[in-house]
Order: structure tokens, then sequence, then C-alpha cells
């Protein structure tokens, strides 16, 4: 297991034994609320005054295609985890299609930096080791948020460390030096694709907390349902 996986399941066992404190008298599949709002606190200060500041730098120093095409390289290389997961769920003809985008992208796209599978409609698909798991049966899970991580549940925070254990291509490169800058280019690419985002969400939202959490479990339930999620009955 190497360094930085052991941070990160470090981490996230921190957070879970924090977690395992709180009252349980919150909101409904949020029952670690005050803990989360003080990692959410937290997780903001550092985004305000380390994270956004570089990410904007990011965006004003490097051209847009630049820019594109190391979103296109990272993303290729979750289709790695994607067919995995695909496979653990047996949706079979989905990573077939998943590998396909992977196979023409790192040849015909230099190592994904260009995406000609999505000009072919190639349709582009993510899975990861929390939906696995919520395809084998642990549909519902409380709501987590991690350090620097940011929204999870105890679920997906599973699944994030399966995934980075086992599944993620970057934790097989051997020079810890390229490994951690491959890592950090990352983040900072993903942080600045949410730059206009994140700005709305601080103007619009009365309680940023309450809007991402509510959203991310949205989200990960449609993605779950592969964007058809069961109805509400409200009635009952």
């Amino acid at each position: 297991m190497h360094k930085t996986s052991k941070n990160l399941l470090v981490g996230v066992l921190m957070a879970g034994m924090l977690g395992g404190c709180a009252s349980v008298n919150q909101t409904p599949g949020d029952p670690m609320e005050g803990v989360n709002r003080g990692v959410y606190k937290f997780n903001d200060s550092f985004d305000k005054y380390a994270l956004k500041p570089v990410a904007k730098g990011y965006k004003f120093v490097l051209p847009n295609a630049v820019q594109t095409g190391i979103n296109n390289f990272f993303k290729n290389l979750g289709n790695v985890t994607t067919v995995v997961n695909d496979l653990l769920q047996f949706k079979f003809d989905k990573a077939l299609t998943d590998s396909g985008r992977f196979v023409i992208n790192t040849t015909f796209g230099i190592g994904g930096l260009f995406d000609w599978a999505t000009k072919d409609n190639i349709a582009y698909h993510k899975e990861d080791f929390g939906l696995t798991l919520g395809n084998w049966g642990w549909k519902n899970s409380n709501y987590l948020v991690l350090p620097f991580f940011g929204p999870s549940t105890i679920r997906d925070t599973g699944g994030l460390v399966v995934d980075s254990l086992a599944f993620d291509p970057i934790g097989y490169v051997n020079d810890v030096p390229t490994r951690n800058a491959l890592y950090l280019t990352q983040i900072i690419s993903i942080r600045a694709s949410y730059l206009p985002g994140s700005d709305l969400l601080d103007e619009a939202a009365l309680d940023p907390y309450a809007f991402m959490r509510d959203a991310y479990l949205q989200r990960r339930t449609s993605q779950m349902y592969d964007g058809n999620p069961p109805k509400v009955d409200y009635d009952n």
C-alpha cells in the first residue's frame, strides 16, 4: 500500500470515528450533521484560501485547449475504474462500450488528450465502487463529509478506498513524485472546472451545506439507477 493510499485510509477512518460521536437527532439521512458541518467549514476555508486561488491561476495561465487536454487525459484514465465496476455490476454492454472509449482515446487520442470517442458518439459512463455497492444492495447510506475530499456517504467512502487502492491507474505509478504530481494536477483540473458553479452556489444558496448535501445524494441516487431513479411516493 503506497503512502497516499495510507493517508487516505487514515483520514477516512478518523472521519468515521468522529462521525460516530455525533448526535443522532439530526436531519434524516444525515445523523452526523454536526460533525459534517464542521468538516464542511474546514473544507470551505481550505478551498477559499488555498485550492480556489490555485485553480484560478491554473485557468489564467493555461490556454483553454491545454486545460481541455488535461481534463480529457484524467477522464480517460477514469474509464479504467469505470470498466472494472461495470464488470462487477454485470453491466457487460457498458463494459464493452467503456473499454472501446478507453482504447480509442488512448490510441487515436494520444493517451487520452483528445476525446475522439465522444466525436464518434460513443456514450460516456462513470461508475465507481460506491455505486457497485449500491448495485449489490447497499442502496441507502448516511451522508458523510470527508476532510479535503468533500461530500460522500459511508458507503461511498468505502468505495473510494477500494477504487483508490485497487482500480485507479495512477496508484500503480511506481515513481512517487510522478504519482503525487498526477494526483495534484488532477485535483486542480477538477477544481478549475467547478469554478463557475461554486461561485453560483455561494451567491444563490441560503444554506450551502444543505444544498450540497441534497444535490450530492440526489445525484448519487440517479447514478445508481442509471438516470432512472424510482419515484418517491409523497402521499405515504
